[in-house]
């Protein structure tokens, strides 16, 4: 029981969350202006439209309104701007994680639901619950550990529940089929268009991403240089997919940084300096004693 305590509770710097707070705050007023962005404009569109998702039949919520989605943007750009900095991390950041959630559901409660947004939307519900954190305080903590696990969980869920969902709708015909195909005709890219003479090139690409996507819980297994290649790995398979069929997966890709050991970033960022590497790790220069940060830290 004490190893799977200390699995889901490692005692990681609150330094960490500070950094990992400002990166993620910052990128929800990113997602509300620039991807989830038609909101305001769907608030506008015939009720009759509106297919309400579960928890808001849950909840009984009516169709947008635009006052409100305009005024729900505003509130939840300005405590993003709060909690980004680290004050009220509470408050602004539970603000946050509600607003937020009702900004994406309203956004896909109009025919189309994206599962690129499931790490994103955990990440802001568990970073209110670490508390206050600084950049320069690398004490270890149980409620930061915690807090990044999470993520860490929703990331590798996002991968590993796309395979299930792909067999479950579209069956075997999903890796063998014209998948990439059809993506390409529709939005392919000028790298990607090429492709359509070559299919069983695409059709390999289908199962290579079946693959990537099964074997994302390999992540915890892995440490070091061996994390770090495996998270460039999946990195530029999100690159690649952009740059053929315009396919983003953002949210996801900003919530890797919880597998980064974001508090030797930052130190080295206000020192100046640069990484060293010893041992396969990311070396610290200076830190408190009895702290070693590590790219993946899943033993106390």
């Amino acid at each position: 029981m004490n190893r799977v305590t200390g699995w889901f509770f490692p005692a990681l710097p609150k330094a960490r969350i500070a950094v990992l707070r400002a990166a993620i705050y910052s990128f929800v007023i990113f997602d509300m202006l620039m991807l989830v962005n038609d909101v305001v404009d769907k608030s506008r569109s015939p009720a009759g439209l509106y297919r309400p998702l579960a928890l808001e039949r849950a909840f009984h919520l009516p169709a947008p309104q635009a006052g409100w989605v305009q005024a729900l943007r505003a509130v939840v750009i300005v405590a993003c701007l709060i909690a980004a900095t680290g004050r009220l991390p509470r408050l602004a950041g539970w603000i946050v994680a509600v607003g937020f959630l009702e900004w994406v559901m309203l956004g896909m409660s109009y025919g189309k639901v994206d599962h690129d947004h499931l790490a994103l939307l955990a990440a802001l519900c568990v970073l209110p619950t670490a508390g206050s954190a600084r950049r320069d305080d690398e004490r270890p903590d149980e409620r930061a550990g915690w807090a990044i696990r999470c993520i860490q969980l929703t990331v590798v869920a996002t991968y590993a529940l796309s395979v299930w969902a792909k067999i479950r709708r579209g069956g075997w015909d999903w890796p063998t089929g014209a998948t990439f195909v059809w993506a390409v005709e529709r939005r392919g890219t000028v790298f990607g268009r090429p492709l359509l003479h070559v299919p069983e090139v695409l059709i390999l690409t289908q199962w290579v991403v079946m693959a990537l996507e099964a074997l994302a819980p390999i992540v915890f297994f892995l440490r070091g240089r061996a994390l770090g290649a495996v998270a460039c790995l999946y990195l530029g398979f999100h690159l690649v997919t952009y740059a053929t069929i315009s396919i983003h997966f953002a949210p996801v890709v900003i919530c890797w940084l919880a597998f980064a050991p974001l508090e030797v970033v930052a130190r080295r960022v206000q020192s100046g300096g640069i990484f060293s590497v010893r041992g396969g790790s990311v070396a610290q220069v200076g830190p408190p004693p009895g702290i070693r940060s590590r790219l993946f830290a899943t033993r106390r």
